[in-house]
């Protein structure tokens, strides 16, 4: 899970101890401290900066010097007092040439007048088109500091994206039209490389690897199985296909890849499904089928979240309940288990999509907070899909049959109620699969992630 790195900075033309006629200081420091503490305390990396901002060559000095830090995601620019806009408004612009992201935070409160410098810089940046975030909320009030930190991290994912390569191994699986890219596209929004590789090589490395790395490598699958791995060449095969996969990407410098799974690689070697599983496991983001948008997306929630992310089909919807199935063809990273369903080991089992069979994972999701979401093209532009939800384990006596009702239930499948209007939802989706990212913070942080790079947020 990252953490972002972000410039703090106080503004205002009455500081230095400036008092009001009742004789209060017109910067409340204690205010700014808590402030900064707060920040601090919900996983922001704070640089402060410590010249309050009030004159041009002050602004200058000190967006000059933002500007320089590479590794810098986002500023929060803090109403002190009131300014004048216009001794800001030139570093500002200069410095969002960089593309990071800017919040303007307001705490309310008639003291020290920080509402007018707050309004004023907030009106000024809009006349001019500057993209930023205006926040007006106080450090004890958990939505609006929210609201803080998700745009942070938002332009933080922006930024790790940025001159990122994603490699993608064969060509379009399944005759997928809804996942294909457009490599000068993925460039201009996300600042994204397309790297393609043939699968060629990539069997030939598999088949090189030896069999101390298998049992090394076993050794570690075991520790996150409930079940013994199987023995044979067919799972010798899919463990040996992941340790390829490890090996090509880090050769390469891939920061996510896709690859194209079947027709080629399922009916020549391996059903790429184990791979993909532990690679999801190692916190990487990827995808199946050579579908870009989904591995977008589970770049994404995998950089934003503290657990790993499953891809899966949307196997079923029941409008009644907002329940839905997200069953995928055995590819789920392991750790996700619940202890309804814990992570085993099953055949791939699919003879049409994938002859040369494989090991799949088997479990049932463990419980909690997430969200579903997908990016996607609508007429050649991009828009995400987001909806809360919550993951659930059926009764136990029930599961069987659950498990039963789609025809494959040794795949992994996540019970999931979505917290939205359904066919709203269905009108809004892009493809059969859906992203399923632990933890309630990526509602608000995918949403930003959109706002600052342009994609369309479909927010249900």
């Amino acid at each position: 899970m990252m953490k972002p790195k972000v410039g703090f900075i106080v503004y205002g033309v009455h500081k230095d101890g400036l008092r009001d006629p009742l004789g209060a200081p017109f910067i409340d420091e204690a205010l700014v401290a808590r402030a900064k503490a707060t920040l601090r305390e919900v996983g922001l990396e704070l640089v402060e900066h410590d010249v309050i901002l009030a004159t041009k060559a002050e602004a200058r000095a000190c967006f000059g010097a933002l500007k320089k830090m590479d590794d810098l995601d986002a500023v929060v620019f803090f109403s002190g007092t009131w300014v004048w806009a216009a001794h800001l408004v030139g570093a500002v612009r200069d410095f969002a040439s960089t593309g990071k992201g800017i919040v303007l935070w307001t705490h309310p409160g008639s003291q020290g007048w920080r509402p007018v410098g707050g309004l004023v810089l907030h009106g000024a940046l809009k006349e001019i088109g500057l993209p930023h975030h205006f926040v007006y909320g106080g450090c004890d009030d958990a939505a609006d500091v929210e609201r803080i930190v998700a745009y942070c991290r938002g332009s933080a994912m922006k930024n790790r994206l940025n001159m990122s390569t994603i490699g993608t191994f064969g060509g379009r699986g399944m005759g997928q039209t809804c996942g294909v890219a457009d490599p000068s596209q993925w460039m201009k929004v996300f600042g994204v490389d397309i790297d393609a590789r043939d699968t060629t090589e990539l069997i030939e490395i598999a088949k090189g690897i030896t069999a101390d790395e298998i049992a090394v490598a076993r050794e570690r699958i075991q520790s996150l199985f409930a079940e013994t791995i199987p023995d044979g060449a067919v799972a010798d095969r899919s463990i040996m296909l992941y340790l390829a996969l490890k090996k090509v990407i880090q050769r390469e410098g891939f920061d996510f890849y896709t690859i194209q799974s079947f027709p080629g690689l399922g009916d020549s070697f391996s059903a790429t499904c184990f791979a993909q599983s532990m690679m999801l496991e190692d916190g990487v983001g990827t995808s199946t089928l050579g579908d870009f948008n989904t591995a977008m997306t589970v770049k994404c929630l995998t950089d934003l979240s503290l657990e790993r992310v499953y891809y899966g089909d949307l196997q079923h919807i029941d409008k009644r309940t907002n329940e839905i199935k997200i069953i995928g063809d055995g590819a789920c990273p392991p750790s996700l288990a619940g202890k309804l369903g814990p992570a085993g080991f099953a055949e791939h089992g699919i003879p049409t999509e994938g002859e040369a069979g494989g090991l799949s994972v088997k479990l049932v999701c463990k419980v909690g907070e997430g969200v579903l979401a997908r990016l996607g093209r609508n007429d050649g532009r991009f828009e995400m899909v987001i909806t809360r939800c919550t993951i659930f384990e059926p009764p136990a006596d029930q599961l069987d049959d659950r498990q039963s009702e789609c025809g494959i239930p040794f795949w992994p499948h996540g019970f999931v109620t979505a917290h939205c209007d359904i066919d709203a939802m269905l009108e809004a989706w892009n493809n059969e699969y859906a992203c399923l990212g632990y933890g309630s913070h990526l509602y608000e942080e995918l949403k930003a992630f959109c706002e600052v790079t342009g994609v369309k947020a479909i927010a249900l």
